[in-house]
């Protein structure tokens, strides 16, 4: 059997293998595909070489990158994304081809039928099983519960994944509990992702820009949970002008605010949302607090605020800082009775894009999570608090490879520190004669080393396979194991019909 060491070194050379075949004699085609009104990166847009039958998709960062066979006559690219308008470029195969495309949204009303066409052909060519995408704009089309768009809810439609609840935020897929869900906002770990005791979920629709779930046949680059992922992407801000976006609700209301640091180069996001039920029951326990029968109601509120800037420092180079901070608070309080209950996230994040080439791109990332709740009761000459929290600090190192239009190979490690304290109990009499504390403190490190290949083999059949070597830390133990994954497609006709 193979030791640790082993397993580290011969693992990388083992993916680059699978893919170091390049082909000779050809041009390659990069850059990055964005939306013309506002600057956001396009994730999925398609690229293709008409009558070459070559091209690509953007990635998750809106990169992309293809070959094509050098030559002396001019090739027309096509770029298409739903909901844009279609753009056409004519270019030279000849060495290295830099594009950067912006795309403008589309005015006319698309035909429904086209666009679920597309999708449909999509998802038959694609390697990646069980996967399902939605975007803000798609989540606003569908009815909202109190006037509020939940991402998460819209989740609850897509076969596979059933609620908890009726009305609640609860993801069961397969079978799975809640907590095999793994799900992340901008590469950070979110626990606990609901307000409003699972009604509603932790992102405002108005500062989400992409979400995808994996309910199956999981990439390499993704460990820890069994039943799901959750991919949350925000949005990067406006780099074109200033503007806001508002609503009123009757549960609560909220505002974004975006626009340039300085255009074309740089952008901020600003969003916020906070119920306001505990302003009218605060108003009726004002105006009932002669009547000796009447029993307050208690205080109960949620509010979270989003933020995220980047900054394009070179052609080659940009850089992104995210954050998010949420709180449910629910509180009561009379004469003789002080109790508050209040549990959240906090999440942030630091991510760099770095184009190393045509075929060469790179994402370092840091990220940062706290979970908390926290129960404090304040009784006559004596008080309590209970609170638990897990934080986590990752830092990761992702790869995205494109050697020919055959491959597309991943690749990346991450190491995560967990901090975990369990039941931190302290209390005591006012007069302080009385005192005692108790809890748990554990800790542990979290290692991934993953690479992923998507090798077209020809016309009909495309397969996906890597693996992941996933460790943990908990001095003095240390365990370690292997996830393989394979997927194929295979069409039997050419149309894929």
């Amino acid at each position: 059997m193979l030791c640790m060491k082993q397993y580290f070194t011969l693992l990388p050379f083992l993916l680059f293998g699978l893919a170091a075949l390049q082909a000779q004699n050809t041009a390659t085609v990069n850059g990055t595909l964005r939306d013309a009104q506002n600057g956001e990166t396009l994730i999925g847009a398609t690229v293709e070489a008409l009558g070459l039958r070559q091209g690509n998709v953007s990635n998750e960062y809106g990169f992309f990158s293809f070959t094509l066979p050098e030559g002396t006559d001019s090739v027309t690219l096509r770029f298409s994304y739903i909901g844009y308008q279609t753009q056409f470029r004519k270019v030279k195969p000849v060495g290295i081809i830099k594009l950067n495309v912006s795309l403008r949204p589309e005015d006319a009303v698309i035909e429904e039928v086209v666009i679920k066409a597309n999708a449909l052909e999509e998802k038959m060519k694609s390697t990646e099983m069980s996967v399902s995408t939605i975007s803000t704009r798609e989540a606003k089309l569908l009815p909202a519960l109190f006037g509020e768009v939940d991402v998460i809810k819209i989740l609850q439609l897509k076969p596979g994944i059933t609620a908890g609840s009726e009305g609640t935020t609860g993801i069961f897929v397969r079978g799975g509990s809640g907590d095999q869900n793994l799900i992340v906002l901008d590469e950070a770990i979110v626990y606990n992702a609901n307000h409003l005791f699972g009604f509603f979920s932790t992102f405002n629709s108005d500062a989400v820009k992409d979400l995808k779930v994996y309910k199956g046949g999981f990439p390499a680059q993704y460990g820890g949970r069994l039943s799901s992922v959750i991919d949350v992407r925000m949005k990067e801000g406006n780099n074109q002008k200033f503007s806001g976006a508002g609503g009123l609700g009757l549960i609560s209301s909220r505002l974004t605010l975006e626009g340039p640091i300085q255009k074309d180069k740089s952008s901020f996001i600003v969003s916020g949302r906070r119920t306001y039920a505990d302003l009218i029951t605060r108003a009726i326990n004002k105006a009932n607090a002669d009547d000796p029968e009447y029993d307050p109601i208690p205080d109960y509120y949620f509010y979270d605020l989003n933020t995220k800037v980047n900054f394009t420092l070179s052609e080659k180079d940009r850089l992104y800082l995210s954050g998010y901070f949420g709180r449910d608070v629910f509180k009561f309080k009379d004469a003789s009775f002080d109790f508050l209950f209040d549990w959240g996230n906090t999440t942030g994040t630091v991510r760099w894009n770095h184009v190393y080439g045509p075929k060469l791109f790179s994402n370092a990332t840091f990220t940062f999570s706290d979970y908390r709740y926290r129960i404090r009761n304040l009784l006559q000459g004596f008080s309590f608090r209970l609170g638990s929290n897990v934080k986590d600090a990752n830092t990761k190192l992702d790869f995205y490879y494109q050697p020919s239009n055959d491959h597309t190979v991943r690749f990346g490690l991450n190491v995560t520190y967990h901090d975990f304290i369990v039941a931190r109990l302290k209390a005591g009499s006012d007069d302080g004669q009385v005192k005692f504390e108790s809890g748990q403190n554990f800790d542990g490190i979290e290692y991934g080393l993953y690479a992923n290949d998507e090798w077209a083999v020809n016309d009909r059949l495309k397969l996906s396979y890597g693996v992941r070597l996933s460790a943990w830390q908990n001095n003095p133990a240390f365990y370690a194991r292997l996830e393989p994954r394979a997927a194929a497609n295979f069409a039997v006709s050419k149309t894929g019909r």
